[in-house]
């Protein structure tokens, strides 16, 4: 840390009884009250470099006052003294821990060259100029000084100095950087080119280079509190040389130190690590919404995970809805990096009981769909009558790039598939959660983006299991979202044994394996008709319809699909049940050794007794084949 020693004559100032006076061979003539101290000084040599100390005692001869009062002096009795020392010229150290308060100290005494040349304001601007400002850890400790001097450290340019300084060194090649700063993040604390024990002239270039990080400086400007951090960033990212992912790694760092809770890594945080939850403060949300608006416009220059933290915080801290909505906007940008704790946003209105922020999620979810949706910009041609054709090769980089760009957007949004499913099942969990809410958040997905429903009927089960009081209309309407068709083996298998779902979606299961079984084998190429209706049927009569005449309707669309031989095989559903019902019961005791046999006695009871019902109603149909 750089530093200047004025004056040459040794420490002089003692106290006696209640003031304060200097070792002299001449006696007080001058008597100033600083704070409520009394000071017994000479008048020469302070009102030989003070304007405002010769019109104060100009005033105080005019009106018999004996004393003169300097009332809320910058930097109290301490750097009074340093200001009065120099008169005397009594040695006085300035650094840059005191150089903001010294200076806004001389220039409320006026000590201006007006007064005298060389005085201390000249000799501060000098050593601010020459050597504290290009200092990079002297310019952040000055900067951070000025908090206490507002507005005059304003006024005088030391805050809009020391920040055009930091800012510019933060954009110096970091195989130029030669001075210290720390990054306690790589485990260790780097000196740049400042070693406790120095490298040889050959080892010196080399070792800078590798040991100096891009990010160099990002630690020490975050001691800054946040209205000189956003201004320090603010020039930073003015200057465009610096690039975005620096910028959002800067911002991750700062939001790691200053918000409680925000990162688990020892040191890094500024509450108590034990708070369970982080102070709400008006301090914190002006530093969330600050940072909010120092994001960089670039997608993916921060991290979905950092981004669902500040929105995690914004809903804790109550921020303001835009920029929680500007948050909800980055986060959908880049939905397919999140995880489903991630997007686990804790609820804490009042108006709502759900656990979790479900609208929120949405509104992310809708972000994401909407960037798809934007209509590509095409080029604009030139339609002068001089214009060339594109060559075909442009042509075809143009189709390939297109195309790699679709690929990657129709390979984000099964990502986000999965995502959704797999939240809808964690918030399935939710005794407050409505039908209505689950089902608008699933129906949200493309039905592309869901080539197997594997998750999504997980997630319906948990609901259903979750919610035991749904009416049949609800499961009906529920159910609705799977697609038989694209559930897999495993799924189908737990489906029919499923005792929560409508047996009209057990019906459909068992049909769609029956089918896929024969398929499989080769006996059937193509689905008939009026079984492709019946599976693709996934909406019902709004009017109630008697159990018994569904149950024989589906039937008779299966049985008229046997009596061709294509459908034939579908058949085999009701043939194995008729088996199973003429087992013997020591067989039944075994099971039976037919693995289709297994499935069906592995039905629940109540499907096994209608499909009973249906088989001996149909025995018309099955004398016929």
């Amino acid at each position: 840390m750089k530093f200047m020693k004025l004056g040459a004559k040794p420490e002089a100032f003692y106290t006696a009884e209640n003031f304060r006076s200097v070792y002299s061979e001449v006696s007080s003539d001058f008597e100033i009250q600083v704070n409520g101290t009394k000071y017994l000084l000479h008048k020469f040599p302070l009102l030989s470099k003070c304007g405002l100390l010769q019109r104060l005692a100009a005033e105080a001869c005019d009106s018999d006052k004996g004393i003169i009062e300097l009332t809320d002096f910058p930097g109290g009795l301490e750097i009074f003294e340093l200001c009065a020392k120099f008169c005397y010229g009594i040695i006085v150290t300035v650094s840059a821990h005191n150089v903001v308060a010294v200076r806004c100290a001389a220039e409320y005494l006026q000590m201006t060259e007006a007064i005298e040349k060389g005085n201390l304001i000249y000799k501060l601007e000098v050593f601010l100029n020459s050597c504290i400002l290009h200092g990079w850890k002297d310019s952040i400790t000055t900067l951070q000084k000025t908090k206490s001097f507002l507005p005059l450290s304003e006024d005088l340019k030391i805050v809009s100095r020391c920040i055009d300084a930091i800012a510019c060194k933060a954009m110096v090649d970091p195989s130029r950087v030669t001075w210290s700063y720390n990054y306690a993040r790589g485990h260790r604390d780097h000196k740049g080119c400042e070693h406790a024990s120095s490298p040889s002239l050959n080892e010196l270039p080399s070792r800078r280079y590798h040991s100096v990080p891009k990010d160099w400086w990002v630690e020490d400007i975050s001691e800054l509190e946040i209205d000189l951090y956003w201004r320090v960033m603010l020039a930073i990212k003015s200057t465009g040389k610096i690039s975005s992912l620096l910028i959002g790694e800067a911002l991750r760092v700062y939001v790691s130190r200053w918000l409680p809770g925000m990162s688990k890594e020892k040191g890094n945080t500024r509450g108590n690590s034990s708070d369970k939850q982080p102070e709400i403060t008006s301090r914190h949300r002006l530093l969330l919404e600050s940072i909010v608006s120092l994001l960089p416009p670039e997608k993916c220059s921060t991290s979905c995970r950092f981004l669902l933290k500040l929105l995690k915080a914004a809903t804790i801290l109550g921020v303001s809805p835009s920029s929680k909505m500007e948050l909800a906007r980055r986060v959908g940008l880049q939905l397919e990096d999140a995880s489903v704790n991630d997007l686990l946003i804790p609820s804490l209105s009042y108006a709502k009981e759900t656990l979790y922020d479900i609208d929120l999620v949405q509104t992310i979810l809708e972000h994401f769909l909407m960037q798809s949706q934007s209509p590509p910009t095409s080029p604009v041609h030139n339609r002068h009558k001089y214009e060339t054709r594109r060559s075909r090769s442009a042509e075809n980089l143009d189709f390939a790039e297109s195309r790699r760009s679709s690929s990657a957007a129709h390979s984000s949004k099964l990502k986000v598939a999965k995502l959704i499913d797999a939240y809808l099942a964690e918030i399935a969990r939710d005794e407050n959660l409505s039908i209505s809410r689950f089902i608008s958040l699933a129906e949200a997905i493309p039905d592309f983006a869901r080539p197997i429903h594997d998750d999504l009927y997980t997630a319906i089960d948990i609901y259903l299991k979750e919610h035991p009081g749904l009416s049949k209309s609800d499961r009906k309407c529920l159910c609705r979202l799977l697609d038989c068709k694209k559930l897999s083996m495993e799924a189908c298998m737990h489906a029919a044994q499923n005792e929560l779902l409508p047996l009209r979606l057990v019906v459909q299961v068992l049909f769609v394996e029956q089918v896929r079984a024969a398929m499989a084998g080769g006996l059937v190429h193509e689905l008939p008709n009026n079984i492709k209706a019946l599976l693709s049927s996934q909406e019902e009569d709004s009017q109630e319809v008697p159990e018994s005449s569904t149950f024989e309707n589906v039937w008779d669309a299966a049985s008229h699909t046997a009596k061709s031989p294509k459908g034939r095989d579908t058949m085999t559903l009701k043939m194995q049940l008729e088996e199973a019902d003429n087992e013997a019961p020591e067989i039944r005791q075994e099971g039976p050794k037919n693995s289709k046999l297994k499935t069906i006695y592995s039905l629940p009871s109540k499907h096994r007794k209608f499909f009973s019902k249906l088989w001996s109603s149909n025995k018309s149909v099955s004398e016929k084949l």
